[in-house]
This record gives C-alpha cells, sequence and structure tokens, in this order.
C-alpha cells in the first residue's frame, strides 16, 4: 500500500466554474454545496459557478475554496478507502487539511473561514495592505532587505515560503511599491505587487488574531484521525490545544510550505492535492522528487485513482 499524504490549496486558487464537474456528477458534491448554502446563508451554486463580485471577496473566497476543497476529498473518498499518512494545507488550506484530520466538520470549517476573512478584511481596512512575489531571491536575501526596511519604518514581511526562489511578502502596499526596484537591485528576477487588499501572515492581522480565537475554541474537536502539518512550525500536531494555538498565529506567521514538504517528502511515496486547479502540484514539482497527483475535477480523479491502483 502507498504511502500518502493530502494536501490543500489556499487563497489564490479560486476561478468561476470551480467544483462545477463535480456538483453535476455527484450526488455528495450536490448535498455538500446544498448544505453549505443554508448554513452560510450564501447561494454558493452562484458563489461558484458564476461571474459575481463575491468571489473575489476574501471573506467569501475562503469558503468556497474550503468546500472545492472538501467536495474533492469526499469524492475521492468514495471511491477510495485510503487514509493518509499526514495532511497539510497552504494557508487557508490548513482549514481544510484541519476537515480531512476528523477535528472540524467541514460546515462549521465553512463558518470558521468565513469569519476569517472578515476578520482579516476589517484588519486591513484602513492600512492600505497588499502582497508581493518575489521570483529569483533566496530566503535569507529577502529576509536581510525586509528587516533592514523595518528598521527604517518600512511595514513588509515575508509572508509565503512558496518554493526556492519564490516567496510572497505581505505589508503596506505603498511600502511594498517603494521597494520593486530595491528587490530588483538586490537580485530579484521579478518583483511584481499583487492585486489584493489584505496583507495575510503578517502583524497586520494583529487584530484579527483574538477574534478568531474564541471560533476555533467552539468549532474545533480532539477526534483528530491524523496528524497535521502546521504553516506556523513546519512541525506535525494532532490536539484540540495545538490547533486553536496555531491557526491563531498563522495569521500572524509567515507560510512555511517549502519547509513543511521538504522536511516530510521522505516518509511518503505520494502527495494528492485537493480542490481547485493544481498549485501546490506545481510547487511541488521544484520542491521535491515525490510525485504530486491532483483530485480537481471528474477526470483528474480518474487519473490519480488509476496511479494509485497501479
Amino acid at each position: 500500500m502507498k504511502k500518502i499524504a493530502f494536501i490543500f490549496p489556499g487563497q489564490g486558487s479560486q476561478s468561476v466554474g470551480m467544483g462545477k464537474d463535480f456538483f453535476e456528477n455527484s450526488p455528495i458534491a450536490k448535498e455538500m454545496i446544498s448544505k453549505a448554502t443554508q448554513r452560510l446563508g450564501v447561494d454558493f451554486e452562484e458563489l461558484l459557478f458564476t461571474e459575481n463580485d463575491n468571489l473575489g471577496k476574501t471573506e467569501f473566497t475562503q469558503p468556497a475554496i474550503l468546500l472545492v476543497s472538501c467536495i474533492a476529498a469526499a469524492v475521492f473518498k468514495e471511491k477510495c478507502n485510503i487514509s493518509p499518512l499526514f495532511v497539510l494545507g497552504h494557508s487557508l488550506g490548513e482549514f481544510s487539511a484541519l476537515v480531512e484530520s476528523g477535528a472540524i466538520n467541514y460546515l462549521d470549517a465553512i463558518e470558521l473561514v468565513h469569519k476569517r476573512g472578515l476578520f482579516m478584511t476589517e484588519a486591513c481596512a484602513n492600512g492600505g495592505a497588499g502582497m508581493m512575489a518575489l521570483v529569483g531571491l533566496d530566503d535569507e536575501s529577502v529576509e536581510k532587505v525586509c528587516e533592514e526596511q523595518r528598521t527604517i519604518g518600512k511595514r513588509v514581511w515575508a509572508a509565503n515560503y512558496n518554493m526556492d526562489g519564490q516567496i510572497v511578502l505581505a505589508g503596506v502596499k505603498a511600502d511594498l511599491e517603494s521597494l520593486v526596484d530595491v528587490f530588483k537591485e538586490a537580485g530579484a528576477k521579478r518583483a511584481i505587487v499583487l492585486d489584493m487588499s489584505v496583507a495575510s501572515h503578517c502583524e497586520l492581522l494583529n487584530s484579527a488574531f483574538e477574534k478568531l480565537k474564541p471560533y476555533l475554541e467552539k468549532f474545533v474537536n480532539n477526534n483528530f484521525e491524523t496528524t497535521i502539518v502546521s504553516n506556523v512550525t513546519a512541525e506535525k500536531y494532532n490536539t484540540k490545544e495545538e490547533a486553536v494555538n496555531l491557526l491563531c498565529q498563522q495569521l500572524i506567521s509567515p507560510v512555511k510550505y517549502k519547509q513543511s514538504i521538504e522536511k516530510f517528502a521522505n516518509e511518503v511515496d505520494l502527495f494528492i492535492e485537493f480542490g481547485n486547479g493544481a498549485v501546490l502540484k506545481g510547487l511541488n514539482r521544484k520542491i521535491t522528487k515525490v510525485p504530486t497527483l491532483n483530485v480537481s475535477d471528474m477526470n483528474s480523479l480518474k487519473t490519480t485513482l488509476e496511479a494509485i491502483n497501479d
């Protein structure tokens, strides 16, 4: 039996029409979307399948992505009884991993990440927040520039360690914009300020930290069926106390995705990504030689099941 880890994408993986193939071909998907609509009072068919303004708003983007990831995992498990050795997600994806671990119901998780998105938006409402993608610089060089700039009043931090030579920064948008040439002079091939109004995984979200905690306390249980790799520590955890602490800390701490894959890839034969697109599959190709499959629609489900059974 192959040793497999399940992985889940985060914000930025969304697109109009995601999950529709599951919805049209799986009763489970239909039921999950219907229940999510009832729970949140949001028409998820409209949110997922039609052009609309809400899919780009953090408080709706997050539950939409989580729901599609949970549907992909549920449809997979209907066809295959493999249990993961461990689970992990990228940023928001860690909440999908929490569902897969058994420590939270997917409907509770949908409400939880809706609140998370609202709190993040509120925290950044008046701060001119933003994010920047950097390509071509090593971690140490990026961290050194950020640290130097913070000493002179710039508010910029490393937010996502995606793979070698690809880091996302977060902070005050005007500060990020002012540093484009600084990073290029330091050796960056590209420094692109992203079209985002939320600064994830940095100190600008301090106010969201305490707001999120009661909802984690309310919804997370101690019934962990598998361990989760934390974005904050790149270490495994499997208790409610750890989950509450780490998922609060995750708001203001960088995502150690690259470090997590590097550390635990040798424990598994295969990664499977569940959710829209194949963002993490692409990152994993640059991080590890362990193969990554994905389940994002019925066709990729079929391909993944065939590969597992070879």
